[in-house]
This record gives structure tokens, C-alpha cells and sequence, in this order.
């Protein structure tokens, strides 16, 4: 007798095959996704995306040709928790009984005390707050160890964050203040391009000039920084001629109190990270 050659179906994303899953599909989790891939982190169909809204998983399939997009998570899958804070309890209760054995959090403002309670003990927490330049590969993260999480969880959540740029380790009171500084550091740094360009035009340039120049001014400052050896400081006194231009819009800069404003705008983004874990 001759037997059929006959194939069991295999489900369209069996969770054996998944090394990493994200709940929620946003553009942090797209760029961390993109440099997973580029760096050879996993291969496109290891990874599993959570995504509730149609047109962005539409948009996820075309870019990631051969990504897993559903709307469960799988058990037994390390998870990337990629929500916004006001949705964090629906992801937690998404992974009850799933036994994910690690759980990287970039919620703003959520502890990790918070998304321990609504896991079983196995799982190892670790908190992250990373920024925006993520989406070009030049992040700067920081990841904060959590309940039952060992140096080995810690370094699993460092090499997804450093695929996508900068990252640092520090202790969990430290990471309101991570959020203050370069969590919401690019939009200081776009407000600042703003008024560059703004200040530009007030000055007599065309708006073209004036943008493109303040668009550079600070890309180039930027990549000056990183690649230079020296600080802040000594670059800032290398383009400082006494009695020169610089030195007049530095003290103008100064005497406006240019220090205590961002001061106060890290404090502020500081103690709103705060508020939303109160929440």
C-alpha cells in the first residue's frame, strides 16, 4: 500500500520560530525592528509583531517583507512592550499565562514594579527609555534592571537597544531623568533648529537659506561632537574668539538665562515621566 505523502499545516507564525515579539507596531518599535535586522540581530521571521490597527500593519508587512503581524502574542517569546503608557494595562494583560520569560519595557513612566504584577515570576523585567534618533540608527538609551532580572537579562536589552545606537546601564531611579534628558532631548534640539532658522530670517535670510543652514549648523555640530575626542566645553572654547561673534551670541545667550531654561525644561520632562507612573 502506498501511504500519501500528506503535510500537516503548520500555522501561519508557530511561535517556535519567533526569537522576539513587539506589542505595539509604532515607529520605535519599526526602527529597533530595522536595526535588529541590519545587524544581523535576528532574520526577519524570527521577530512577531502585536498590532491592532489595520493600515499600520499594512505598512509594517511592506516595509519588513516576511514579518509576522497578528493581533495575539505568542507564549513562551521574549516581548518588547511598545505601547504608550495609557495602553500599558491591555499589554499586560495580553501576556497573562504566556510565560515570556523576558519582558523589555520603552513605556514611558512605567515602572518595572508595575509590569512585574501582571507577570508570572519567572519573568525578568528590564525598563528602557530610548529617543527618536533611533529611527536613523543614532539612539541613546538607557536600561534599567527589574524584578527577578539578572546581567544577563540586562545585556539581552542592551543588544536590542544598541542596534539602534547609544546605550547605557543605570539604576531605575535613574530612568525619569534619562526620559528629562534624551528621551525628550530631540524635541529640545528641533526647537532650537526652529528658532535657529527663525532668527535667520529675522536677520535678512530667505527662509530656504535660513533652514538649511540651521539644519546643518546642527547636524554638523552633532557629528563634530561624536567623533571628536574633546568635551563640550573645549569644542565650544576652539570656536570661541575673544571679542568675536561668537562670544557676543554666547553672553546674549547667557544673559537670557539660556542654562536655567533647559535646566527647567529636563526637570519638567523629569517629573512628568514621574506623574504618568503615579497614574
Amino acid at each position: 500500500m502506498i501511504v500519501p505523502n500528506v503535510v500537516p499545516p503548520v500555522a501561519p507564525y508557530a511561535s517556535f520560530m519567533i526569537r522576539l515579539q513587539f506589542l505595539g507596531g509604532g515607529k520605535m518599535a519599526e526602527a529597533l525592528i530595522g536595526g535588529l535586522l541590519d545587524s544581523q540581530w535576528a532574520t526577519v521571521d524570527e521577530i512577531a509583531v502585536v498590532e491592532r490597527y489595520p493600515e499600520r500593519t499594512e505598512q509594517l508587512r511592506k516595509r519588513f517583507e516576511g514579518l509576522h503581524v497578528g493581533d495575539a502574542p505568542h507564549a513562551n517569546v521574549a516581548t518588547v512592550i511598545a505601547v504608550k503608557p495609557q495602553d500599558i494595562d491591555g499589554a499586560m494583560h495580553s501576556l497573562m499565562g504566556l510565560a515570556p520569560g523576558r519582558v523589555l519595557s520603552i513605556a514611558a513612566g512605567i515602572s518595572t514594579r508595575q509590569l512585574a504584577a501582571g507577570l508570572d515570576d519567572s519573568t525578568a523585567v528590564v525598563r528602557c527609555m530610548p529617543n527618536t534618533p533611533a529611527l536613523v540608527g543614532a539612539g541613546a538609551s538607557a536600561v534599567a534592571a527589574g524584578p527577578g532580572a539578572t546581567n544577563d537579562d540586562v545585556a539581552w536589552a542592551s543588544s536590542i537597544l544598541d542596534a539602534v545606537g547609544l546605550v547605557i546601564t543605570v539604576a531605575e531611579d535613574d530612568i525619569d531623568a534619562v526620559t528629562g534628558l534624551s528621551g525628550s532631548g530631540p524635541g529640545y534640539v528641533f526647537l532650537f533648529v526652529e528658532a535657529l532658522a527663525a532668527a535667520g530670517e529675522q536677520a535678512g535670510l530667505s527662509p530656504e537659506h535660513a533652514q538649511a543652514l540651521a539644519r546643518q549648523t546642527v547636524a554638523g555640530s552633532g557629528k563634530l561632537l561624536a567623533e571628536s575626542p574633546l568635551d563640550p566645553a573645549t569644542l565650544r572654547t576652539n570656536v570661541t574668539s575673544p571679542g568675536g561673534t561668537t562670544q557676543a551670541g554666547l553672553q546674549s545667550l547667557t544673559d537670557n538665562g539660556f542654562g536655567q531654561l533647559i535646566a527647567d525644561a529636563v526637570q519638567a520632562a523629569t517629573e512628568r515621566s514621574r506623574e504618568l507612573g503615579q497614574q
